[in-house]
Parts: structure tokens; sequence; C-alpha cells
């Protein structure tokens, strides 16, 4: 989420409640704007024990040269843990994006089609819904996104496999609840919601608690 249109870059840990988690993960976020678009990036490394066990990032570039709220929109994801990698995806589309007056709420939706490399069924699709709003005078935040997307899943795959191409459904969504000291320093909350996602089957629900500093 931005307040404005300066860069804005955050650091975020998060110790993790969900069933059979019981882990840290800490977060690096980026956002940046420049007069052809914007630029996204986070790193995500979940912590257990005495090391990582694993380690996900993404970055996104929003690029037009045009004054209307859609952009073309470029995007890589990645990762690996203690047991398998997490294959390179690529993503292109389009997104259309909406920001109130003085940035106080907006949301954004991308259509993507989206290549999984390695994957039996590499060529897919995504769609993404990202949202911020701030109030009682900036001082609690509620943002987070909405992924779904079509993905053939490797494990499990009597549970996973729909009817339609012999394919799978993905969906995550991440809100975040965050109380805001100041400009820098936050604590809060966020929730996985999930189905279908990082080879388990089914609904799944991970809260946190959390704290996050901003540069």
């Amino acid at each position: 989420c931005v307040l404005n249109l300066n860069a804005q870059t955050n650091v975020q840990l998060h110790y993790d409640f969900g069933k059979d988690r019981k882990f840290l993960t800490s977060t690096v976020e980026h956002l940046s704007f420049d007069k052809f678009g914007s630029n996204f990036f986070f790193v995500d490394f979940n912590y257990k024990g005495n090391a990582p066990i694993e380690a996900y990032w993404e970055i996104a570039r929003e690029l037009k040269f045009w004054q209307a709220p859609f952009s073309v929109h470029i995007e890589y994801n990645g990762g690996l843990n203690t047991n398998v990698r997490i294959n390179n995806a690529y993503l292109l589309g389009g997104t259309y994006s909406w920001s109130s007056e003085y940035f106080s709420k907006g949301f954004s939706l991308s259509a993507m089609y989206k290549v999984i490399q390695g994957n039996p069924s590499p060529h897919n699709f995504q769609l993404t819904g990202v949202w911020y709003l701030h109030f009682f005078k900036n001082r609690i935040t509620f943002l987070g996104f909405a992924d779904f997307w079509r993905e053939k899943q490797t494990v499990s795959a009597d549970h996973f496999e729909s009817d339609f191409q012999n394919t799978s459904y993905v969906f995550i969504s991440e809100p975040q609840l965050w109380y805001n000291f100041n400009k820098h320093f936050s604590v809060g909350t966020e929730v996985e919601l999930a189905y279908n996602f990082a080879g388990v089957a089914g609904f799944t629900i991970c809260p946190t608690v959390a704290v996050k500093y901003t540069f």
C-alpha cells in the first residue's frame, strides 16, 4: 500500500501459528513509481529450527506510456524449500488500477497468461486483485491480495485434478490489518486463506502476528 507516490520499502516479521506451521517468516517488500509505471517485489524466507526452510520471491512491472488507468503487467516468481523447488513462473497481461485522490484507498485487477516452467501443463492463466485502505487518520491499514490460477498439481493428484482439461485450480488470499504507530513502525496480523495451495488439498486458514518497519 502507499500513502503517496514515493518509493517505499518495508521489512516484516510474521509468526505463523497455522496448523502444522509454527514458524517465522520474514518479508522484504518494495514499491516504487516512475513516469512509465511502477515496480514491485517481495522476498519471503521461512525459518524453522536453526536455518531457513523456504525462500520465495516475486517481481513485477506495470508499464504504460499513456494516461489511462490500464497498464501492461510483467511478472516473475519462483523459489525453493527443503523438499522441492518452486518452479519458475512467467506472467504477462494487463492491469486496471484505481486510487482515490489522496491515496487513502485503491485497488488493481490483473488478468495474465502464466507459463509455469517444468510443469506437465505449463500454459495457464492467473487473475490477481490487490487492495489497500487507510483510515482513522492513517492509524489503521487494511490491505492484501487475492490470486486465482490454473496449475496442474504434481502431488496428491487424486485430490487435486478437476474435470476440466485434467487441470487444477489454486486460490490464495492474504489480507493484512496493521496498526501504524507512526510512518515507520506497525504491528498487525495476516491471514492466509488458501485452496489447493502448496501441495495441501482443500481449504486452509493460517493466521499470523507480525511487526513491520517501513523505511
